[in-house]
Formats: C-alpha cells, sequence, structure tokens
C-alpha cells in the first residue's frame, strides 16, 4: 500500500472515531431535534467516504473487507440528496457500520505499521 492511500485510512479511521463521540451518550431521536448534532454526523460520515473515494483502485481491491461502494455511495447520497438524508440509515450506520469499520481500520493499519 502507497502511503498515500494508508494516510487515507488513518483519515478514515480517526473520522470514525469522532463519529463514535457524537453518538456517545446520544439517542436517535436526538438527530431530529438537536440540527447541529445532525449536521455533525452527518458530516463526519461524508468525510469517511471522502477519505474512501480517494483511495486507489488496487488498495480497495486489496482490502475486500471494507465496504467501499457502500462507503463511497453513502458520501454520494449525503452530497448530491442531501434534502433526502435519511436519519435512520445515519444512525444505524454510526451505531452499527462505523464501529465494525474501526475494527477492520485498526487492524489494516496496525498490519501496515509492522510492514514499513
Amino acid at each position: 500500500m502507497n502511503e498515500q492511500d494508508r494516510n487515507w485510512l488513518q483519515d478514515m479511521l480517526d473520522v470514525s472515531r469522532r463519529a463514535l463521540r457524537h453518538v456517545s451518550g446520544r439517542t436517535r431521536p436526538m438527530l431530529d431535534t438537536d440540527e447541529l448534532f445532525a449536521d455533525g454526523l452527518i458530516r463526519t460520515v461524508q468525510l469517511i467516504g471522502e477519505a474512501a473515494n480517494r483511495i486507489s483502485p488496487e488498495t480497495r481491491q486489496a482490502l475486500p473487507q471494507i465496504p467501499w461502494r457502500l462507503i463511497i455511495g453513502m458520501r454520494n447520497r449525503i452530497v448530491h440528496d442531501y434534502g433526502n438524508v435519511n436519519f435512520d440509515i445515519v444512525w444505524k450506520t454510526a451505531t452499527v457500520q462505523i464501529p465494525q469499520l474501526i475494527v477492520e481500520l485498526e487492524a489494516i493499519l496496525s498490519t501496515s505499521d509492522s510492514s514499513t
């Protein structure tokens, strides 16, 4: 993996951890009533997709355990159809899928660190 891709993976990990901090101590209904919370969480999900989109096709292919198409698709939906963002999907992404992504990214990056 090239250094640039490694940096983008690290960015995905850092922003994923930030998303978990956003949801910590909060509930799904708060997305409907707290605009700052909703905007912040949506932005972090978007940033994860932005970083994923910048990773080379070769690295994406080498890491099939990461759901690249879904991550980038979510980013595209948020950016291009922002008026129709489904908060239920954002909540599930933040509370179920992002924790799984963090585990995968940590494993990838720790392997990457030991091979450099």
